[in-house]
């Protein structure tokens, strides 16, 4: 299995303002550096979690097709955008949405054979024959749960006050570890 962000996400969860406030900074002396502590924050809390945030675009690849399903990294699942499949002569080939539900209710996000239909059987190109287009994350910053939005603020907060700082504050991990989801 491989992933790729397509898209990225147009904004972070966390604002320059509402950041500045939580740091009781009221001048614009730190606006170059408080974005970039803003995004390892995210990207940090991302992959700990093994969630997306705010909505962004991803695909991935598998070698075969699975036995029964498709679990989809990266919660809350939002949509499948398209499923596609490379044969061994490199065709690719679309495979409609009438051959399998999306389930975006659990977490991870599941795509599974519609009732009767069976994966295809053609022979796929050795490596990454089977590729995923699906859209993640919670949607925009109102929808982010406040224990992340919290978890950000205290990260950059710590980064901020001691820039050469290796340690993750522990209440970022505890603010965060309810909703984490195990890695695929």
């Amino acid at each position: 299995m491989a992933m790729k962000l397509v898209v990225k996400p147009t904004q972070e969860p966390i604002t320059l303002e509402e950041m500045k406030a939580y740091l009781r900074i009221d001048d614009n002396e730190f606006d170059d550096v408080i974005p970039s502590l803003i995004q390892a924050a995210v990207e940090h809390c991302e992959i700990y979690q093994n969630r997306a945030y705010i909505t962004q675009a991803w695909e991935i690849t598998f070698d075969h097709f699975p036995q029964s399903y498709i679990k989809i990294p990266k919660p809350p699942l939002q949509e499948v955008v398209g499923i596609t499949f490379i044969d061994k002569d490199g065709n690719q080939i679309a495979w409609g949405p009438e051959n399998y539900i999306v389930d975006n209710y659990s977490e991870p996000g599941r795509i599974v054979l519609a009732h009767g239909k069976t994966w295809p059987s053609v022979t796929l190109q050795p490596i990454n024959g089977v590729r995923i287009q699906f859209v993640a994350g919670y949607g925009d910053p109102t929808d982010i749960p406040e224990r992340v939005k919290q978890a950000i603020k205290i990260f950059v907060a710590h980064r901020f006050e001691f820039p050469e700082s290796e340690d993750v504050p522990a209440v970022v991990y505890s603010l965060l570890r309810p909703t984490r989801i195990s890695p695929l």
